[in-house]
């Protein structure tokens, strides 16, 4: 089982930068694949980045085609944490920002193959 806990969302002007952290305790989440998803009110929740490796071959980024250039997912291994940096924010940004994890290693846009939540933390971009 893994932990997760978000921070570092917040309110932010058009334009601006944020940066979330999503630290995890218990097993190392380097046995899943990580994954942000977002979810605005009366939208569905949607995959924004998430990232996986393997050993003995490369491991594999995904990003959402809204924030491409925009977004970076990334970890540090040290610290048991994956981060979202997030530049250029717009309006359409604006959600909940989930850390989930999946246990089985591959990178997939359906929340329902994540076994691992956070409990989120909100996104405001204003213009």
């Amino acid at each position: 089982q893994v932990q997760l806990v978000e921070s570092g969302g917040g309110l932010v002007q058009a334009g601006g930068s944020l940066r979330l952290s999503c630290a995890a305790s218990g097993r190392s989440f380097t046995d899943y694949a990580m994954g942000w998803f977002r979810q605005a009110p009366g939208k569905e929740r949607e995959l924004v980045a998430a990232f996986t490796w393997s050993r003995g071959s490369p491991g594999s980024t995904y990003y959402t085609d809204s924030v491409k250039g925009r977004f970076t997912i990334s970890r540090d291994n040290a610290k048991n944490t994956v981060y979202l940096q997030m530049n250029s924010l717009k309006p359409e940004d604006t959600a909940v920002y989930y850390c989930a994890a999946k246990s089985v290693a591959t990178v997939s846009v359906r929340p329902y193959d994540y076994d691992y939540w956070g409990q989120g933390t909100p996104v405001t971009v204003s213009s």
